[in-house]
């Protein structure tokens, strides 16, 4: 039980003042969370990782200091939706193109998988650029998908 800061008797936490002096005491400190002195930027960038951006983006999402924040909001939904774009690449798409040996030399080293992978990265890279220069660019079919999900639509 703390005491007051002024006269030493005893008051309970929710106690703004000294039932005994009538100080006001001084205020607890409030918890801090995940996110509580991350700036909207640095918190919009987290969601671009590549790969591992989607972690950052749920904790943003799921965070109460940025849930009236719409372009943080927009950035953590982007930042999904390229996940999602990255895993469908990767679990359907890619076993679709995988040919036996036989067609090697239809696409000398390159697969149709890697080529979307290599876009995909470079769409994250170009999210990351204009994010820490605080400029909204949206994705044409992601940047869609983006917005209706910060609008509830």
């Amino acid at each position: 039980m703390p005491y007051c800061s002024n006269c030493g008797n005893q008051v309970s936490v929710p106690d703004i003042y000294c039932a005994k002096c009538g100080h006001r005491q001084p205020a607890a400190p409030k918890p801090k969370g995940v996110f509580s002195d991350m700036p909207p930027r640095t918190a919009s960038l987290l969601c671009y990782i590549p790969v591992v951006g989607w972690l950052p983006a749920i904790i943003v999402l799921a965070s109460q200091r940025f849930r009236q924040d719409r372009a943080v909001r927009f950035h953590a939904f982007q930042g999904i939706y390229l996940f999602v774009a990255w895993l469908l690449v990767d679990e359907v798409i890619r076993p679709m193109f995988h040919f036996g040996s036989e067609f090697h030399f239809l696409f000398v080293g390159v697969s149709i998988s890697a080529i979307l992978k290599l876009l995909l990265l470079a769409a994250w890279i170009v999210m990351l650029v204009k994010t820490s220069q605080d400029e909204f660019y949206s994705l044409p079919i992601i940047g869609e998908l983006a917005e209706r999900s910060v609008a509830g639509r």
